[in-house]
């Protein structure tokens, strides 16, 4: 047995990167703090120009209006004021406007989930042959629709006129939703798992509901979001198909106060630069009670939002 001494392997440094990092130790280069600099400022300045009109529209609608009009408010409220507020919330029409639009929002989501959720697990099976076909017949309506008139006549002759169906059943199923859920089925859920289910004797319906759509809570936050907010949102339907005050939405009953404020405003001898004034405070108030609710749901959604975002994105 040799009792010379093991020689330790001479250190061999590698050269860092351009660019990289030293530990704690490293100081940054010039050019790197300038860089840094210009990247800090183009998002502060992306963040402003998105914050910035929310804000504005929060403070302009309790400040007084011919300080908004005339540009006097800026950052900060002024000559607070909750005139355009009192003329909104005291139309007893909104409280039914919102009950409407959460019952249509809510169980017109349930019913898109209902439909999409499946259709996407279907077209997302190989073994499945139609699929291809049947995804050329859906990828056509995106494309090509029958117009208004046609549409019309259509929900007239199926008895969906001036009936909170019509908010719901013609919009049930959304194709590029399905689409989204599709892409999120094929790569997202191993083809190992549907190969276990079906060694336990589970058929496609048992896989379904007892594997896919436990594991599927992302998708189905992201694309439940996007139907809720086109519910929300839906002031079309309302307008054309709705002809009965009980059943309208709260976007088309908020356009009716702000039309009625304006009348009202006009006939109440103020001046017509005072009508204005007074009508942009009433829009102003308009938005904000149409989006509140969006603005305290969203946060809740935001995690599996960011995520649904990148679903299809990675493959491999």
């Amino acid at each position: 047995m040799s009792n010379t001494a093991s020689v330790p392997a001479p250190k061999v440094r590698v050269p860092l990167p351009v660019g990289g990092r030293r530990g704690r130790g490293y100081r940054k280069q010039p050019m790197d703090r300038i860089i840094d600099a210009v990247i800090a400022l183009i998002i502060a300045v992306i963040v402003l120009a998105v914050v910035y009109p929310v804000w504005f529209i929060v403070i302009a609608s309790f400040s007084d209006p011919t300080l908004v009009s005339t540009g006097q408010v800026t950052l900060v409220p002024r000559g607070i004021t909750f005139k355009g507020y009192e003329q909104i919330l005291a139309d007893s029409r909104i409280w039914t406007g919102y009950r409407n639009t959460l019952l249509y929002s809510f169980l017109g989501t349930a019913v898109n989930l209902v439909v999409t959720l499946p259709a996407a697990f279907a077209m997302s099976r190989r073994e499945f042959r139609p699929r291809r076909v049947i995804m050329f017949f859906f990828a056509f309506t995106m494309f090509f629709s029958g117009g208004l008139i046609p549409s019309y006549l259509l929900m007239r002759q199926l008895g969906l006129l001036n009936s909170m169906w019509v908010f719901i059943l013609p919009g049930a199923f959304s194709v590029f939703n399905m689409i989204i859920a599709r892409s999120f089925f094929e790569n997202s859920i191993p083809e190992e798992l549907r190969d276990a289910a079906q060694v336990d004797g589970l058929s496609y319906f048992g896989f379904f509901f007892r594997i896919v759509i436990p594991l599927s809570g992302a998708i189905i936050a992201v694309i439940g979001l996007y139907y809720f907010v086109g519910h929300w949102n839906d002031y079309f339907t309302g307008l054309i198909y709705i002809h009965n005050q009980e059943l309208q939405p709260l976007q088309n009953v908020l356009q009716m106060i702000l039309l009625a404020n304006q009348t009202q405003a006009g006939s109440a001898g103020m001046s017509a630069l005072q009508s204005q004034n007074f009508a942009d405070q009433i829009k102003f108030g308009v938005i904000i009670v149409s989006t509140v609710p969006l603005l305290i749901i969203y946060p809740f959604l935001q995690k599996y939002f960011n995520k649904g975002v990148m679903i299809g994105a990675v493959k491999g």
